[in-house]
């Protein structure tokens, strides 16, 4: 190889590629990619899924609801392996609700079966509020409709099978929803005929994340559960 003398300056530069040993590793990752199978509406339902059963129990009906959601397993035993919900199933003693379980159940599977992102779902149902009034759960979390409740069903179950996060306070959050707890619980405690649970009694309804856990503290109601406060 004979050297090559530079005597002018420098003004840019590009890299040669090996065509050929990149054409070759395009074609690999292709390969690869087309074997990984995903979700979509013409995929055959198996004779086999994974399930979970939930039970919902509500103050304002006497017959408790069993949501069941059946998952298919992608690409089992490789990297990429995943579960995605593929039906859900309402089921109750209770009939007068039978018409808009049948329907609800139905349209959400298909948006299931349809594939891509369907975490949406979770925020249009824990959107729906009962004209009549919603009721609170064991805990001091308020529900607005039996559809909200469903939908944070639903949202646990997709954080059980990975396509959603658990949404936790940072450290500096969590340090001021302690320390704002000791400071109240130091005090003298009110009464409160539903703040019954893990948060202090005398606990109010948080605005934001519909918990009974705000509490009064130097003129300025503060959540211990989310960390929201009106002042900032």
């Amino acid at each position: 190889m004979s050297l090559i003398k530079i005597d002018k300056k420098i003004v840019g530069y590009t890299v040669v590629k090996d065509a050929a040993a990149e054409s070759k590793f395009a074609k690999k990752a292709a390969s690869v990619e087309d074997n990984v199978i995903r979700m979509h509406e013409k995929l055959e339902r198996p004779e086999k899924l994974v399930g979970s059963t939930y039970k919902v129990k509500t103050p304002v009906s006497d017959h408790a609801m069993y949501v069941t959601i059946n998952d298919l397993v992608l690409n089992e035993g490789t990297p990429h392996e995943q579960r995605r919900p593929f039906e859900i199933f309402i089921n109750s003693k209770n009939l007068d609700h039978y018409q808009w379980i049948v329907a609800l159940t139905r349209v959400m599977s298909a948006v299931f079966r349809k594939g891509g992102d369907v975490t949406f779902i979770v925020d249009e149902l824990k959107a729906v509020f009962d004209p009549r009034g919603g009721y609170w759960q064991p805990g001091g979390t308020f529900m607005p409709s039996i559809i909200a409740d469903l939908g944070h069903i639903v949202e646990k179950h997709l954080i059980e099978i990975g396509l959603l996060k658990k949404v936790e306070p940072s450290k500096d959050t969590q340090k001021f929803i302690d320390e704002k707890r000791a400071e109240y619980e130091a005090r003298d405690k009110q009464t409160d005929a539903f703040a019954k649970g893990s948060f202090p009694e005398g606990a109010q309804l948080c605005v934001k994340c519909n918990t009974a856990a705000a509490v009064l503290l130097d003129g300025c109601q503060t959540c211990l559960n989310c960390g929201y406060s009106k002042c900032g």
